[in-house]
């Protein structure tokens, strides 16, 4: 059975962490297993790991040139993976493929995260030996976990992931074979050959998108989000939704573009759309000088990195959409839930949050796979590293206590509005559209109080202690629309909170 990946991937360590793979010269059972076993606890939702045999490693990286495996003992080498890893309890077998790659042979491990955990192994191989141990991954090294590891392991045990749970509304006839076709030969997997031929449950057995009990085929949400043609069918909301306010958040004019399909045709549809309609050039001649300088309203990696994370790590039981919103002096990327409580609200203030649980597993792998986002905790630094490239300000990254939200905001380039009035400068703009002293003038202006947001604020008034939900219930608005409208009398002081999120009460200032 093929990987879902290539081993040329692997190698350049550029799709998969380094911390997901280990290069051994030859197969040896009693470090193997600890690995294999530690993958498929996969404590941090990471989505388990890759053993490659047959190459050197130095300091957690492929030493070339490759050395391979030899011919005489590849067939050695499976036998006894195959009798190795019966130890580890409860069952659990990796995937395994011999491939070619420079003229020489390799084994490839796939150990993905299991829905048994916790696995075990025992500590060593020898017969006497009746020690078990849950081994799990920290960094590049198999350990043994502390005592409160192990009970957090027992604890992510039982709670798999929602992208690798098995949809019980749907049937496999749900997915697409020429939208899995796509992507294995957009990613390079060796299985795309394979497919043109391959029974189509065995293949979605090979890519782990479906149930794999033989009396009961289905497929997982995973599967449905990137290989349904209507995954929306299945997950109400799950779409971009790209907003305009020309006039601010309390103007009467609104612009709404919709995506759907396959999670990764909507997202690239989406930032195509940013890209063509939103993003602008400016290029600002100074006299005496030979240079210009050029720069843009906003960096598109800035935002295409915003918004790969916001579909990495959205809460899709959540019945909201991923939502866009583009205002003349800002953009803001709002999706639903909030981060995990490891990343505390102190570290995004200040770029430095940091998480290894992901809540999507198996959508950052596709989305991994087809190089839309890193996955290693490098989305804030690399969208600072373009803001700052491009002379932007720095962003704003927040959530509230209780993580119902995460919202990015990107600021507009400051000389991008003014550089048609500044003194001795000449400006070529690639939005002709824009009057940009005007711009200026107006965003000093508060906007006026929208009509909806008059009807929020009388609701209020007569019900302090009304919720988000009974709002958008009474006032027939979304949801969605409700905490905007809300976070809006919040910032202009219309409103203030008393007490928590939960046991408090609204106050009309």
């Amino acid at each position: 059975m093929p990987i879902p990946t290539n081993i040329k991937t692997l190698l350049s360590g550029n799709v998969v962490e380094w911390a997901r793979i280990e290069f051994k010269e030859t197969w040896d059972a009693e470090a193997s297993l600890k690995t294999i076993c530690a993958f498929a606890n996969d404590i941090d939702n990471w989505g388990g790991g890759y053993i490659v045999i047959g190459v050197k490693e130095e300091n957690g990286h492929p030493s070339f040139p490759l050395r391979g495996v030899p011919l005489d003992k590849i067939d050695g080498y499976l036998k006894d993976m195959l009798n190795k890893c019966k130890l580890i309890q409860p069952e659990y077998l990796p995937i395994v493929e011999v491939v070619d790659f420079d003229r020489k042979k390799f084994i490839v491990i796939w150990a993905p995260g299991g829905n048994l955990r916790p696995y075990s192994s025992p500590k060593t191989m020898a017969r006497e030996s009746k020690e078990r141990i849950y081994y799990i991954r920290k960094m590049s090294s198999s350990i043994i976990p502390s005592e409160a590891e192990k009970r957090d392991l027992y604890s992510l045990a039982n709670n798999i992931p929602f992208d690798d749970r098995v949809n019980h509304e749907a049937d496999i006839s749900d997915l697409n074979i020429t939208l899995i076709q796509s992507y294995l030969k957009k990613v390079g997997s060796s299985l795309f050959e394979s497919s043109k031929t391959m029974d189509f449950i065995e293949l979605c057995k090979s890519m782990n998108l479906i149930s794999t009990l033989p009396e009961y085929i289905k497929p997982k949400n995973v599967a449905l989000m990137f290989f349904s043609l209507e995954p929306e069918r299945f997950f109400p909301y799950s779409q971009i939704d790209i907003v305009q306010f020309p006039d601010d958040l309390g103007g009467d004019c609104i612009i709404e573009n919709t995506f759907k399909g396959p999670l990764h045709i909507q997202l690239k549809e989406a930032l195509q759309f940013i890209q063509n309609s939103i993003i602008k050039e400016q290029i600002i001649k100074l006299p005496d000088t030979a240079e210009a300088r050029r720069f843009y309203n906003y960096p598109y990696a800035a935002i295409e990195e915003a918004l790969c994370n916001a579909v990495y790590h959205k809460g899709y039981e959540e019945r909201e959409p991923i939502e866009v919103r583009i205002l003349p002096d800002r953009i803001e990327i709002l999706s639903y839930p909030g981060a995990d409580r490891s990343v505390s609200l102190e570290g995004l203030k200040n770029y430095r949050a940091v998480t290894r649980r992901y809540r999507n597993r198996r959508i950052g792998e596709f989305l991994k796979e087809l190089h839309l986002t890193e996955g290693r905790n490098t989305g804030f630094l690399k969208i600072l590293k373009s803001l700052e490239s491009n002379g932007s300000p720095k962003p704003l990254f927040e959530t509230d206590e209780d993580r119902l939200y995460f919202l990015t905001t990107l600021y507009l380039h400051p000389d991008f509005n003014r550089a048609s009035v500044e003194k001795n400068a000449i400006t070529v703009s690639s939005d002709t559209q824009n009057d940009t002293q005007n711009d200026t003038q107006n965003d000093t202006l508060q906007p006026e109080l929208s009509e909806k947001g008059k009807r929020v604020l009388a609701e209020i008034g007569k019900n302090p202690d009304i919720t988000g939900k009974e709002l958008s219930e009474k006032l027939n608005i979304s949801l969605s629309t409700i905490r905007r409208i809300i976070r809006i009398l919040k910032r202009d002081a219309y409103i203030v909170r008393e007490g928590s999120d939960k046991s408090g009460y609204w106050r009309i200032v």
